[in-house]
């Protein structure tokens, strides 16, 4: 048997921060992974090695866009060795580098899988480890769907597709939100013909419809069908193949080579035995807590995946400082953003943080929205891409900014500064004022909000706002 004052359970992004940042502040910590490694689902089979693939995927795809800009390259040789080495390198890089973190720390690292036996205790493996306080950061895991085997070696999750076994000549990804698109980016990129099929009327549920239209135009030039509204019924083995048979007002059946489920992921509050420790769970696994982040069991404290939506890494970073700061007694540590912004890393890139349109409208919130099409960017227009565009949300009247969107080349880059300027409360006006450097992307969010002031001089004349 053990003792902690502090067991971190997963070590995630959330679970390590928490475990770190507990540790700065002086409790003695005990951090409990599963697996091997450090990092969690983000770092070893998520951000990091999705990322790492999509950066091959840009590459790819801008070599093959030079060709409208005058130049023209060979047909790529690829090298699927030599692409998983490079992903692999970048996640052996970080997660070899949260070992070391927590060593530097004197973080106790446990190995195994966990269990509350009450509500100051677990078994790791069989093996008893009691607590003062605990951070729970256990995750989530994929949704598998009915009708789908799960195991067979040809059905992907979004795991097994950055395993990158071969590039399949005819891929289905089921699902069209982010993790579904983003793999489907990598995977035409290498060479496959990709068909997506979403059981919702539009890609990316969540985002607003004019962000979404520029990457659905450009996927469907790209991809082999687009399928919306329609549900896969059965996937049934055939010889070296898979047969897919499609819902109601779905196409016809079809074969497939590989077939990739990406319908989301549910909260593993209902694996870890809480219910011992006296902890409340709400639906689908998701664990209630309040803005310190605690559970309804006082010295326990959840954060990430595991409290519901956005599952989001850099969430459950925030989520874990809070908590590990709660955990030491400071009583003012609260998870209070104003707004945490979501991107899809497809081609192009989508953004969004705060109120979105859609989410006003159904809310009865009266805004006014800037926008900025980048046909009138000279950066975009210079570097061929002219398809994206910059939105503010404003709230008409006082014209404070409430949420911001972003469709193009580096947008989760630029919605940094959305996120920034809503924290503190700006405006239009401010924003406006801004000075951003010409030609840039980034100028596209000072535009937007000129738009919304009716001040733009890089479009059309707008109604100006009332004085």
């Amino acid at each position: 048997m053990s003792r902690a004052q502090l067991v971190v359970l997963g070590a995630g992004p959330g679970g390590y921060t928490a475990a770190f940042r507990a540790a700065d502040l002086g409790l003695d910590v005990t951090l409990v992974e599963r697996h091997e490694r450090l990092g969690g689902v983000c770092l070893n089979v998520g951000c990091i090695p999705s990322k790492a693939l999509l950066h091959v995927a840009k590459v790819l795809a801008e070599a093959e866009d030079a060709a409208a800009h005058g130049i023209a390259f060979g047909a790529p040789s690829i090298d699927l060795d030599g692409v998983r080495a490079f992903k692999d390198g970048a996640v052996d890089r970080l997660t070899g580098g949260l070992g070391q973190m927590a060593k530097g720390r004197k973080v106790t690292v446990v190995r195994g899988e966990a269990r509350f036996t009450g509500a100051h205790a677990m078994e790791v493996d069989g093996e008893r480890l009691e607590f003062d306080r605990c951070i729970v950061a256990a995750g989530s895991h994929a949704v598998r769907l009915p009708g789908i085997p799960a195991e067979h070696p040809r059905v992907l999750d979004s795991t097994s597709a950055l395993d990158l076994a071969d590039v399949p000549e005819r891929l289905l990804v089921v699902g069209g939100g982010i993790i579904g698109l983003e793999m489907a980016t990598v995977y035409d990129a290498l060479g496959s013909a990709v068909t997506v099929v979403e059981l919702q009327d539009g890609l990316i549920p969540g985002a607003d419809r004019d962000l979404v239209k520029p990457l659905h135009k450009r996927i469907s030039g790209r991809y082999a069908a687009i399928h919306l509204g329609t549900a896969v019924e059965a996937v049934e083995p055939d010889g070296e193949a898979l047969r897919v048979t499609f819902g109601e007002g779905g196409p016809e059946p079809a074969a497939f080579d590989r077939v990739l489920v990406a319908v989301g992921r549910r909260a593993n509050g209902d694996r870890l035995g809480l219910d011992a420790a006296g902890v409340e769970l709400g639906a689908r696994g998701v664990v209630p807590v309040d803005r310190q982040m605690r559970t309804n069991v006082p010295h326990i404290f959840a954060i990430g995946d595991l409290v519901g939506e956005p599952m989001l890494a850099h969430k459950a970073i925030h989520e874990g400082k809070v908590a590990a700061e709660a955990a030491a007694g400071r009583r003012d540590a609260a998870f209070d953003p104003v707004a945490i912004p979501a991107v899809a890393y497809t081609d192009p890139e989508l953004a969004w943080a705060g109120l979105t349109e859609t989410q006003a409208a159904e809310e009865g919130v009266t805004v006014e929205v800037g926008r900025f099409p980048w046909s009138a960017s000279g950066r975009a227009l210079s570097s061929g891409r002219p398809d994206g565009m910059t939105k503010w949300i404003v709230e008409k009247g006082s014209g404070r900014l409430l949420g911001a969107g972003i469709v193009g080349p580096h947008a989760g880059e630029l919605i940094a500064e959305a996120v920034l300027a809503m924290e503190t409360g700006a405006d239009v006006e401010d924003l406006g004022l801004t000075i951003h450097p010409h030609p840039t992307l980034s100028e596209s969010l000072g535009i937007a909000a000129e738009v919304a002031a009716g001040t733009a001089t890089d479009l059309p004349p707008v109604r100006r706002r009332s004085a």
